[in-house]
């Protein structure tokens, strides 16, 4: 009899496998989280008797079986005892289990596995890998992998520790390593790929053996992971019980490991086509024969005989050799080279795969006409399915609908991760299919919709400012504005443009109705709303006297208002404006006062110029850039004050000192010392808050500026900015300046949002949450920058290609995938699959006119929150869209009270990492700064981890930071090992 076996990873699991095998069943493994049309097909292939299974799962499985609920007490009335073997007639030629493995028909199929070879197994195995009492093994196979029941019976029988995590646990990467490392496991069974996902510099002392099977071995992991304990490469079919052959390697060879020589009671054949032996180092077809070789598949008596054959080589009768399919070779040391398939069966993953049962799925869906499925390597070590198709006439294939439809009924290793579509598949002279030349997946980079020109006077506007915008010759009134490449500062501006030509829209319009004509529908509705209005600021140049009522935006006594006025160089005359500060701008204030040396938020950047003329030529033009900006002109103050505030001067001359080096030998090292702001510190309370400190190199006949510029007046887009106006005045181009706008509408606008409104927004949110995200156990968020490091690592052109063309299809910013991406490489090292991180907002897209070109402030660091449990890939990504947009909204609120609505309890932070998403411009060749070279830029913050992404328009960039300890490198490849497997997932 056949018993069926449906429960999560847990004791209940091993509980009914054991009772099955006892009572002399044969047990039936079903994954719970294949699709209900697979497991309604395993189940009724199978026939069991008998399901077992647990509450939460019966719902999905055939009801009309018995069924056994493992997890309720009924189950305790089962017997205590074991039965009795020899009284009921079983002998080792039962079945002990069936698995099933992909099929070429469309259909999985049953593997029927006797006791015998499995009891063979179990003592080659136990040998082998050296398992004591005194062992702890962790079950990482999935439950219907043959892997699983290998794991656990070599652990049973020897009455070690068997190792049970959750799924959560078993993610390849920090989450593996941190069970390996916590339950001091001291044997594991990986696919290469779960072990090439561990660090690289991981301490594992209590991992005797490694045992690397499933897929082909890289010398890489060897060279890693076999100095100082067993390291195994196993290999074999499920036709054959798990494993045929072993292989110990050595960390000194240099060529990927052989698939070594047969386990006990095992018989190798390498055959050429006449089912003849091949000569030592001549490839041939691997056979197995001996006491693994199965009794066959399952009510497929056709395909048992075609793949288990009679063995000519052996004297036993009846005795067969099971034909893999796999190609190999003799080495001269008796090993055996493992050299690929000889059909079009894959290995993915660790997980056979028939592309032929993916191909018959994909012909079934609607619009298909023929398919075909291979397993590409477009990149070393990046193996994906990628599945080409013929529509049927007249059909538009939609990829994430075929993907949808075939995940009801495929398990999500055998989903192809791109789909390309072809009016006709290439040929070979002799009329087959030619594989090789089927076209790289890459699709095209621009989402395609019907074109229909727009209608009426706001559509024809709006289309041509997104023509402008996106660089396009032509926009029709279906297109959409995130498909076509738009994106959040894109945004900034479109709003900028429609309030030049009298029309209105906020920003949540554009997210909401990326459609062109339904994005003028949106902005019809906002005509007639009020505006907000800024209140004017009564201070003029002949003011003689400050008193509170000519300060609209704050609220300060006169005595308040004298001390700040006896800060300012000229008294009252100097004073042009006082308000309040930004969240941010409050933010950076509290840590600038925290720190006793140093300033965290003082950016410094190194110049060389090849003259004295060219370098004061760009100190002037600097000057008038302050001149013409108030924030470029403020300084802050707060002693004695209620509040902090800050102070627009209306004279702010910059100060530029003269370096005296101690020698004329490292006159750069000596300037960087000099200037660095882990030690030096601003006063705030003078304006302009940059500082310029020149020197003299007579070793490279160059002059050095050391620029300081502090955050609190400015973000990466102001010193754009900043270096625009710069440019434009060395070209002596100062008419075509734009006019000039001031910070304090910003400030205004900010103010008159109530505090109410963000604190229920940020409560629905976030109310829940209790524990802080903590990334490799990062908790501190008071750091001064000493310590971090940094790394860039720029994306490769193909995979940016990837991440525009998945989020053009979507209808979002790229942005959304980095945001999940950074949220999954969070999960994997915090061990929580809800996770919170800080996400750098642009802080313009609710200003008032002209915040694509004021200078100041803007952004803010607020928290968002990604749950990646139980949800796919496009679920997450949809979500996480959806917050992010709502979050815009808010893009100004306090992070203090962000974290207030949040159920951490002070002083614990809700978030340790940073994600900062900005646009930026790549370098262009410009003759205007020849003689001029940047030689050292830092930025740092007071958070331990932070990833930067620049979206350069094509490329990116991705800019890792992190504390002594962690290595930036490491995050960043994390990161991009995440967007990689997104941007497949999403295909």
């Amino acid at each position: 009899d056949r018993v069926a076996i449906c429960t999560e990873r847990s004791p209940a699991m091993v509980v009914g496998l054991l009772g099955a095998i006892k009572a002399g069943g044969a047990y039936v493994p079903l994954d719970p989280t294949y699709p209900t049309e697979r497991l309604a097909y395993m189940l009724a292939d199978a026939a069991p008797v008998v399901l077992l299974t647990q509450t939460s799962l019966a719902e999905r499985l055939d009801s009309s079986l018995p069924t056994v609920l493992l997890d309720t007490p009924a189950c305790d009335s089962c017997a205590d005892n074991n039965p009795d073997t020899q009284a009921r007639g079983l002998t080792p030629h039962h079945l002990a289990y069936v698995i099933y493995t992909s099929g070429s028909t469309g259909q999985p199929k049953g593997v029927m596995v006797e006791h015998s070879g499995l009891r063979n197994l179990i003592n080659s195995q136990i040998e082998a890998f050296r398992i004591t009492a005194d062992s702890r093994l962790l079950q990482f196979a999935s439950f219907s992998f043959d892997a699983c029941i290998s794991e656990i019976a070599t652990t049973l029988c020897q009455g070690a520790c068997l190792v049970l995590a959750s799924r959560e646990a078993l993610l390849p990467g920090e989450a593996l390593l941190n069970t390996l490392q916590t339950q001091a496991i001291t044997h594991v069974t990986l696919p290469p790929v779960a072990a090439s996902a561990l660090a690289p510099d991981a301490d594992l002392p209590d991992l005797m053996t490694l045992v690397l099977a499933g897929e082909a071995c890289p010398p890489a992991l060897v060279k890693r992971w076999a100095s100082g304990r067993r390291m195994i490469n196993a290999y074999g079919p499920t036709e054959c019980t798990v494993c045929a052959t072993l292989y110990l390697c050595d960390a000194r060879d240099e060529k990927a490991p052989p698939i070594g020589q047969p386990i006990a009671n095992t018989r190798i054949y390498i055959l050429d086509a006449q089912g003849q032996p091949v000569p030592l180092g001549v490839a041939g077809e691997i056979h197995i024969g001996g006491a693994g070789v199965t009794r066959g598949y399952l009510n497929r008596p056709a395909l048992t005989a075609e793949r288990f054959i009679p063995d000519p080589f052996s004297s036993v009768s009846g005795a067969r050799l099971y034909k893999t399919g796999d190609l190999g070779r003799w080495l001269p040391d008796g090993n055996i080279e493992y050299l690929g398939r000889n059909d079009f069966q894959v290995k993915l993953r660790g997980f056979r795969i028939e592309p032929g049962e993916i191909e018959v799925r994909l012909t079934r869906c609607a619009g298909v006409q023929e398919a075909v499925v291979i397993a590409r390597e477009d990149r070393p070590g990046d193996k994906r399915l990628v599945a080409y198709l013929r529509p049927q006439p007249g059909v538009e294939l939609v990829p994430a609908e075929l993907r949808q439809q075939l995940a009801q009924h495929l398990a999500d290793y055998m989903l192809p991760g791109a789909f390309v579509m072809l009016e006709t598949f290439p040929l070979t002279p002799n009329g087959k299919l030619d594989r090789k030349a089927l076209p790289d997946p890459e699709q095209s980079a621009v989402a395609t919709r019907g074109y229909e020109d727009p209608e009426g006077e706001l559509e024809t506007l709006l289309a041509q400012i997104w023509q402008e915008l996106l660089g396009l010759e032509r926009v029709g009134r279906h297109d959409h504005f995130f498909e076509l490449g738009g994106h959040s500062l894109m945004a900034v501006s479109l709003i900028e443009r429609l309030r030049g030509a009298g029309w209105l829209l906020d920003v949540r319009s554009i997210f909401s109705t990326p459609i062109l004509s339904e994005m003028a529908l949106a902005i019809q509705a906002h005509q007639g709303k009020p505006a907000f209005v800024v209140p004017p600021n009564p201070i003029t140049g002949d003011s003689t006297i400050l008193t509170p009522d000519l300060l609209p935006l704050v609220k300060l006594s006169q005595t308040e208002l004298d001390t700040i006025v006896s800060t300012v160089p000229g008294g009252v005359a100097n004073v042009q404006d006082i308000y309040p500060l930004a969240p941010l701008q409050e933010g950076i204030l509290f840590h600038h006062r925290l720190q006793e040396q140093g300033d965290t938020y003082l950016l410094n950047s190194l110049v060389a110029f090849d003259s004295r003329t060219r370098l004061d030529a760009f100190l002037d033009a600097l000057q008038q850039v302050i001149d013409r900006h108030d924030i470029l002109r403020t300084a802050i103050c707060w002693q004695g004050l209620t509040q902090p505030v800050q102070v627009v001067w209306r004279q702010a001359p910059l100060s530029v000192n003269t370096f005296v080096p101690v020698s004329a030998e490292n006159v750069l090292a000596q300037l960087q010392t000099h200037t660095n702001p882990r030690q030096r510190r601003h006063d705030l309370s003078q304006a302009p808050l940059f500082t310029a400190d020149i020197a003299y190199d007579p070793t490279s006949h160059e002059w050095l500026l050391a620029l300081g510029f502090h955050h609190l007046i400015g973000d990466h887009m102001t010193l754009e900015l900043i270096i625009a106006e710069i440019r434009l005045l060395l070209q002596g181009r100062a008419g075509e300046l734009p006019d000039s706008l001031p910070y304090r509408n910003f400030i205004a606008q900010t103010l008159s949002v109530p505090a109410s409104v963000h604190e229920d927004y940020f409560r629905t949110q976030l109310a829940d949450v209790d524990e802080p995200t903590a990334p490799f156990g990062l908790l501190n968020v008071q750091g001064d920058g000493e310590d971090v490091s940094e790394i860039n690592i720029p994306l490769d052109t193909t995979q940016a290609r990837a991440i525009r063309n998945q989020a053009r299809r979507l209808g979002i910013s790229p942005s959304v995938l980095f945001h999940v991406a950074w949220a999954q490489v969070l999960a994997q090292t915090s061990g929580r699959d809800d996770v919170v991180f800080g996400t750098v907002l642009l802080g313009r897209l609710q200003g008032s006119a002209g915040a694509d070109r004021v200078m100041g402030l803007f952004i803010n660091t607020l928290p968002l929150r990604v749950s990646l449990a139980g949800r796919s890939a496009r679920e997450v990504v949809q979500a996480t869209y959806h917050n992010l947009t709502t979050l815009l909204e808010h893009e100004q609120a306090p992070l203090a009270l962000a974290q207030r609505c949040s159920g951490v309890m002070p002083p614990m932070p809700l978030f340790s990492a940073l994600l900062n998403y900005r646009h930026s411009q790549p370098n262009a060749d410009d003759t205007t700064w020849d003689g001029m070279r940047l030689l050292v830029t830092e930025e740092r913050t007071n958070y331990p981890l932070t990833l930067s992404v620049d979206d350069f328009g094509e490329g990116f960039n991705l800019v890792a930071q992190a504390i002594s300890g962690i290595d930036p490198t490491r995050v960043a490849n994390y990161l991009v090992t995440a967007i990689s497997g997104l941007t497949e997932a999403l295909a």
